[in-house]
């Protein structure tokens, strides 16, 4: 049957190529083994034998692997040679962001439409007491950083833009006042 490892030697070919490939998206994202075995639920001596090829993961690691590096699972082990029975049970899509990463995101879409901004810092803080990642703890206190900086940005650049408006709005009257005196002086003399 075509797709189904036929010895222990084409097995281990096999899970060695995605071993290889699931080390180096690892790599890719600067993680170690231990960031990526804690999101995996796994210890990191069993991702380091999947890495090195010693097992083939189960569909569950495939699905989860293939989320955390953005990718489907079809399109984790593709070309590996992963078997056809395991495959086929492979859910087709698999949350590619988690909700930081997605909130993230929707502030910076709210910035770039320049939405109103109060509610997101209360939004930002609840997330934050939820999150135990410590790369998504960072994103998040980088993200309010910003965010309270632009805050805070905000007033000062509307004060600057109320100035000119003000001094225009002074500078009219002393304007006209000057411009009457003129006409004055000109009638009379």
């Amino acid at each position: 049957m075509e797709g189904v490892p036929r010895s222990l030697e084409e097995t281990s070919a096999i899970a060695a190529r995605l071993g290889k490939r699931i080390g180096r998206l690892r790599q890719q994202l600067g993680w170690t083994q231990q960031e990526l075995a804690e999101r995996l639920a796994i210890s990191r001596v069993a991702l380091s034998h999947v890495e090195s090829g010693m097992t083939m993961p189960g569909e569950r690691t495939v699905a989860l692997l293939a989320g955390i590096f953005k990718l489907e699972p079809h399109e984790l082990v593709e070309d590996t040679g992963y078997p056809v029975a395991k495959a086929e049970r492979l859910p087709t899509v698999v949350n590619r962001y988690t909700e930081v990463e997605l909130q993230i995101r929707l502030l910076d879409q709210a910035k770039e439409l320049d939405a109103p901004l109060e509610e997101w810092t209360d939004r930002l803080l609840a997330l934050l007491a939820l999150t135990h990642d410590q790369r998504e703890r960072a994103a998040l206190e980088a993200a309010l950083a910003q965010l309270r900086a632009t805050q805070e940005a905000a007033p000062a650049a509307a004060t600057q833009e109320a100035a000119p408006a003000a001094a225009t709005r002074e500078a009219a009257p002393a304007a006209a006042t000057r411009e009457a005196r003129r006409a004055s002086a000109t009638d009379a003399g």
